[in-house]
């Protein structure tokens, strides 16, 4: 019998095709570390994220195509991810060193307060987090930031050597204008400051490795926006919306924002999408419904998905415990789950198939 070999194994692979981005596993340089010895071989099967939601499929194929193959007596296959990384040169020269060790920024961004915008923030970063992906929150509403009340962490972080150390909770890093004030303090900065808090947030906080940066971002198309997109390439942005026009109308204008510093638009989540008694199931669509479906349809992006009202939603924000972590078997944690899924899916697509560049410097007129 002929020994076994490296091309016919992966020409055994080859058929395995991953549906997000319609190519063999094999193409994509998804196959690492493959070993032959006699009749045993061992490979691994790095995927782009660890959100990926295929991979027990991909794991069982995989095993089951190299057995066939004629003197394979055992197969060992372990899967992997390695997040790709959106990151390129930064845009301006003496920003050589704005978050040096994160992968990905993400922006979750709205046209309008009130939507839930800072909610869905966290629960997708801490839907990440639970991938096996390394996350850290910025939260880069300065004149609004909830983080402080959405996880339950306040107070000064500690400084180290000139360098301020994130504070930590459920696996993520954290940083928040509202841990230098005290609830009833308000900000009252105009632009030039904001930009500076923004710069020293990515420049002198100790973020360290991390597969994404998730910064919520505050409502409209400011200031922040404008500073985050000149000072760091942002792997794109999930736009989150309520169902009805009021909203949806102010949304275009934050795409609209996005487009013109060249920041590519992951995805859009309709939140408060609707309401369905506990007590007797009756399902009302308070505030309309399907709104963010037919944006994006209409800009041509994703639908990420519905996020209903749900008052342990917002028990979980008001009490620092975020529903993915009080209820992480619940049907709105898996909700979260799966917009965490195709967000990391959106950026990786982004990465394989799009030439890096670093966004460009425009000012909105």
């Amino acid at each position: 019998m002929p020994p076994v070999t490296e091309a016919a194994v992966l020409d055994a692979l080859r058929p395995i095709v991953d549906p997000d981005f319609g190519k063999s596993i094999v193409d994509l340089g998804f196959i690492k570390e493959l070993r032959i010895e006699g009749g045993r071989v061992s490979f691994a099967i790095e995927l782009t994220t660890p959100a990926c939601p295929v991979k027990s499929e991909f794991e069982k194929a995989a095993r089951e195509r190299v057995a066939a193959l004629a003197g394979v007596d055992d197969v060992q296959v372990t899967m992997t991810a390695n997040t790709r990384g959106h990151r390129t040169a930064a845009p301006q020269p003496e920003a050589g060193a704005i978050l040096p060790g994160v992968k990905n920024v993400l922006a979750v961004a709205s046209g309008k307060g009130g939507v839930g915008k800072s909610t869905v923030a966290i629960n997708l970063a801490l839907a990440l987090q639970q991938t096996g992906a390394s996350v850290g929150v910025m939260d880069a509403d300065v004149y609004g930031p909830s983080l402080p009340l959405l996880t339950g962490v306040h107070g000064r972080p500690r400084a180290e050597e000139r360098r301020i150390v994130p504070h930590e909770a459920a696996g993520l890093k954290l940083m928040s204008m509202g841990f230098f004030v005290t609830e009833n303090s308000p900000v009252i900065w105009r632009g030039p400051m904001v930009h500076g808090l923004i710069r020293q947030f990515l420049t002198d906080v100790e973020w360290g490795e991390l597969d994404y940066l998730v910064c919520d971002l505050p409502p409209g198309t400011g200031d922040v926006q404008l500073s985050l997109s000149q000072l760091i390439p942002i792997a794109g942005a999930v736009m989150v919306t309520t169902p009805q026009e009021v909203s949806i109308v102010d949304v275009v204008k934050g795409i609209a924002m996005f487009e013109k510093v060249e920041i590519p638009i992951l995805g859009i989540v309709e939140n408060m999408s609707f309401y369905t008694c506990p007590a007797c199931g009756h399902h009302d669509e308070i505030f309309s419904h399907g709104g963010g479906k037919r944006l994006a349809q209409e800009v041509g992006t994703s639908f990420f998905g519905e996020i209903p009202i749900d008052t342990r939603i917002r028990f979980g924000g008001d009490a620092g415990v975020p529903v993915i972590v009080a209820s992480p078997d619940s049907e709105n944690a898996q909700r979260f789950m799966d917009l965490a899924t195709k967000a990391a899916l959106a950026v990786a697509k982004n990465v394989l198939s799009k030439p890096k560049r670093s966004p460009r410097l425009a000012v909105i007129k």
